[in-house]
């Protein structure tokens, strides 16, 4: 009996480890798994470290995919052509998707889209303005110069011969400023999927070959790409409206910790400066930051000065005009459509103006103290209230003005008594009573 028991518990234990061994084979060739970044907003001086970081990421955990969705404006074209390269260096298959519904990936968008394994839209998306273009005084103009725009035009054809897309569309998103849906797009072969969703995007290129790999993506596991926190900070500051408003906010702080030293508000604002300059990668505009602090010594002067003139405006148009040059829209630091460029502009400038116009109260103020005469000379002879009794060596208080002064007086002065001031003391008031026919006769 006892060696019957044992033979059915080595039976038991046997099919208990093969159908663990079948389950856990069934349950990894399932899981497998698919990294996600998203890239919802400007291209900027640290989008590259971003994209680098995520190819890393799915290289060393052995993801099946990497999908950068995108809904970008576009942004600097250095950074663009970097990602570029970095999608066709890695061995891990690179799926663009613009997404979610109703969202654009623009310029610098376009291009990175045409430039990935697998390109996809999800409904009522767009792509293109790829033209480039820069804001001058006047107005918005393309940029025409054969040498930049046949380099754009050739690259983006070239990605997309590679890709087996439509050569024609890719050089009219630059030349013409060619704009396309989701449906038109994937009618033009300028992409290979319409999806709605990540998951049903998955589903519909299950089983595609991509840098020779058969994709297994159906059910897989989606895993969101979170940057290092060194990372996030970068990307939060490198955000072009966020670093010239840095910049701008520094010079104001500065400007104001000069004139008013023991806030600290110059450390503030040489940090914000810092800050600013690093998240414009250093590729400031000298003209602008020359404007900014010949703006930033006029000021000073101008609060040095004893009243309100040419200084305090010179420099506050300097630093207008300043601010005005530091936003990066000129091409190609910043690729991107020409509204886009011009709320970039207004986003910067709207600020500095307000900023400005509280500075000019400031100084008015400082202008309007200089110049007021000396208040203790203009209370002999005024007439005030008493706000306590007064008199026999009990000192009160009564009210001048709307302030608030200690007195003391030799006659007797009950609350709410008019008192004429015949001196000051120190800080008490000499005061007498102010009779009916005096008040009269003043």
């Amino acid at each position: 009996m006892r060696h019957k028991c044992r033979s059915y518990l080595s039976t038991f234990l046997f099919f208990t480890l093969l159908l663990s061994q079948f389950t856990g084979l069934a349950y990894a060739a399932g899981q497998q798994k698919v990294l996600v970044l998203e890239i919802s907003d400007s291209i900027t001086p640290v989008s590259d470290d971003i994209v680098a970081d995520a190819i890393a990421f799915a290289e060393n955990d052995d993801y099946e995919a990497l999908v950068i969705t995108l809904n970008t404006p576009g942004g600097g074209l250095d950074e663009t052509i970097d990602i570029i390269e970095q999608i066709a260096a890695t061995d891990v298959p690179v799926i663009g998707f613009v997404y979610p519904e109703g969202t654009k990936a623009w310029s610098a968008g376009t291009l990175i889209l045409i430039s990935t394994d697998i390109a996809a839209m999800a409904p009522y998306t767009i792509i293109g303005s790829a033209q480039p273009v820069t804001v001058t005084a006047s107005g918005t103009e393309p940029v025409e110069e054969a040498k930049i725009v046949n380099a754009l035009v050739k690259r983006a054809t070239e990605n997309a011969k590679k890709h087996d897309r439509n050569q024609t569309a890719a050089e009219e998103f630059i030349t013409k400023n060619l704009n396309l849906d989701a449906d038109t797009a994937l009618e033009y072969d300028v992409i290979e999927y319409v999806s709605p969703t990540l998951g049903d995007l998955m589903s519909q290129v299950d089983g595609e070959e991509v840098k020779g790999k058969v994709l297994n993506t159906d059910g897989a596991d989606i895993t969101y790409y979170e940057p290092s926190l060194r990372l996030a900070f970068m990307n939060i500051i490198s955000n072009p409206i966020v670093s010239s408003l840095l910049l701008l906010l520094g010079v104001y702080a500065i400007i104001l910790g000069i004139s008013n030293p023991g806030f600290g508000a110059e450390l503030f604002g040489i940090v914000a400066i810092a800050l600013g300059l690093i998240g414009t990668g250093f590729d400031v505009n000298i003209g602008a930051l020359f404007l900014i602090i010949v703006g930033v010594i006029l000021l000073v002067l101008e609060f040095q000065a004893p009243g309100f003139g040419v200084f305090g405006i010179a420099g506050f148009v300097c630093i207008i005009a300043g601010s005005v040059l530091l936003a990066p829209t000129d091409f190609p630091r910043n690729y991107t459509p020409a509204e886009f460029q011009r709320t970039l502009i207004i986003s910067v400038s709207a600020p500095t103006v307000i900023l400005g116009i509280f500075l000019v109260f400031v100084i008015y103020k400082v202008f309007e103290v200089r110049r007021k005469r000396p208040l203790f000379g203009e209370l002999i002879g005024d007439s005030a209230k008493a706000l306590d009794p007064i008199g026999n060596g009990q000192e009160g208080y009564i009210l001048h003005h709307g302030q608030h002064w200690k007195a003391r007086s030799s006659d007797l002065i009950e609350k709410g008594d008019k008192v004429k001031i015949l001196e000051k003391d120190g800080v008490v008031l000499v005061v007498e009573k102010l009779e009916e026919e005096d008040e009269l006769d003043k």
